[in-house]
């Protein structure tokens, strides 16, 4: 029998091909005046482009954001906010675009209204992320869940097919961690399985047909419903994992889930053999830790940590920090099988159960 408590998080979501051209109306719904638009360097033509439709109402950009939001980079963003007069931002880009959106708002309370054009999912969650000091330091908060979040499909069409992959990977992890977690409900595991096959049959598409805006819209789909179970339950192993490489050795975001994660359910399959069963089922694979690899690697994507950066001799530290502060897991963290984990994600060894 089930037994559960289920809260949803207030938000309004935008969707379809096309629908970045109601965001003037969107940002008049928050009652907002002028918007601070933010942005990658790399994404600086769509914020600009943002900025357009925006007119009178965009109080300017701010190009700087960087993965992982290093504090310095949203005090900066802070004090630009803050003296440009803007009461509300508008975050277009990726998790790190996000990311640096929510450490304005953690701070200040601006509304945030976010246009993702990759599949992280961050935009559907109260969680936040800053790193100092080497250490990145995660929190949840009302404050920093965006208000609105317009999913435009025809945003992401020129999104690098390889960079598709692993955000989409990136946006399964949630799911998947979702379906395991101590405050799980049926919601959200309905939520997390359909996620995970949407994603599941759009990234082999945009494999083959990058432009293809049906698997855009798919994928994006996936992400949306991956980034609310993200919001809404909490995760183990797998993202502590992540952070740990992500802000400790400043691995890529995106790319180190794609490594971690079948690695991580591998560790976790014998504790959670329902979760497993959704997973493996939503992706048609035989095992969830083998149907996840074979996704990532038959699509192209990196499978092993030695790949993206990270060198050998740093494992035994990343399973110190990785070891700190116990937190909830299916399978109690050992070390010596959490050594063993990280080794097998440093060489992109296929899980074997």
């Amino acid at each position: 029998m089930n037994s559960f408590i289920y809260n949803s998080q207030p938000a309004r979501v935008v969707f379809g091909a096309g629908a970045l051209a109601h965001l003037a109306r969107e940002i008049e719904a928050l009652g907002a005046r002028k918007a601070l638009v933010l942005c990658t360097p790399e994404q600086r033509t769509s914020a600009e482009r943002v900025a357009d439709l925006l007119g009178a109402r965009a109080a300017g950009i701010f190009d700087r954001a960087v993965m992982h939001v290093p504090i310095e980079t949203a005090r900066e963003a802070r004090e630009v906010a803050r003296e440009l007069g803007a009461d509300c931002a508008v975050a277009i880009g990726g998790g790190s675009t996000t990311g640096l959106g929510k450490a304005i708002a953690l701070d200040s309370g601006l509304p945030i209204l976010a246009i993702p054009t990759t599949y992280a999912g961050s935009e559907m969650t109260p969680i936040y992320g800053i790193t100092e000091g080497g250490l990145k330091k995660t929190g949840r908060d009302a404050r920093v869940l965006p208000r609105t979040v317009i999913y435009d499909p025809e945003l992401t069409l020129g999104l690098p097919v390889s960079m598709s992959v692993t955000s989409g990977i990136n946006a399964i992890a949630h799911a998947a961690e979702g379906l395991y977690a101590t405050d799980a409900n049926p919601i959200m595991d309905l939520m997390a399985q359909e996620g995970i096959a949407a994603l599941g049959r759009a990234l082999p598409a945009i494999v083959q047909s990058p432009r293809d805006v049906e698997a855009r819209s798919d994928a994006l789909y996936g992400a949306w419903l991956c980034g609310t179970v993200l919001g809404n339950v909490g995760m183990a192993l797998h993202h502590k994992l992540c952070h740990t490489l992500g802000g400790s050795f400043n691995l890529p975001h995106a790319e180190t889930h794609t490594i971690v994660l079948p690695h991580a359910l591998a560790y976790n399959a014998a504790a959670a053999p329902q979760a497993m069963a959704r997973i493996a089922r939503a992706l048609g694979g035989m095992t969830a830790a083998q149907a996840v690899y074979d996704l990532a690697k038959n699509s192209g994507a990196p499978v092993a940590l030695q790949d993206i950066g990270m060198k050998e001799a740093d494992l035994d530290r990343a399973c110190d920090i990785a070891m700190q502060n116990q937190y909830p897991n299916p399978r109690p963290l050992e070390r010596g099988a959490i050594r063993l984990l990280l080794q097998d994600a440093f060489e992109g060894a296929r899980p074997t159960a």
